[in-house]
């Protein structure tokens, strides 16, 4: 066999075998986060709140417990997260909400919202329309715009 149909064969095995360790990893990670969800069902509670400002923050400069300091791994506290500031009774906390949901919670209103812990997984609107904020686009999605504009071409989502 030629020195090049050898190194293939190394290849080949090598990406065979990271492949296999993946598919592993992922299917353990997957379980892992099924458990996690049915927790997070299980001590689900449906609160009342009013929600003061909402903002993607770094997890040490939240506000949050120092138990969920000390529980969080050291590579994710500088890691940024929707946080919440809600206003549950006369309590003013900080509250970590769901990523999916985060742009749909609407700020100054009050919510109906279920939590569990310190996580916000749903939001539904108690009082009027929830109005959710338009997203704020970027330098050049605003260029793009203001030339198809002038040029009159409708504007492609």
């Amino acid at each position: 066999m030629s020195t090049g149909a050898i190194v293939a064969i190394v290849i080949a095995v090598i990406l065979i075998a990271a492949i296999v360790a993946l598919v592993i990893v992922g299917k353990k990670a997957q379980k892992k986060q099924e458990e996690q969800q049915s927790q997070l069902d299980a001590m689900k509670q449906t609160v009342s709140m009013l929600i003061i400002d909402k903002k993607r923050m770094k997890l040490k400069d939240a506000g949050l417990p120092q138990a969920v300091m000390e529980q969080t791994p050291k590579l994710l506290r500088g890691s940024k997260l929707p946080i919440l500031k809600v206003r549950v009774g006369n309590r003013v906390m900080n509250l970590i909400c769901d990523e999916k949901i985060f742009d749909r919670v609407p700020v100054k209103k009050e919510v109906k919202a279920s939590v569990s812990g310190i996580y916000v997984t749903e939001v539904k609107g108690l009082h009027g329309k929830t109005q959710v904020q338009e997203e704020k686009k970027s330098f050049f999605k605003n260029l793009v715009a203001k030339a198809q504009e002038k040029a009159g071409a409708k504007m492609v989502k």
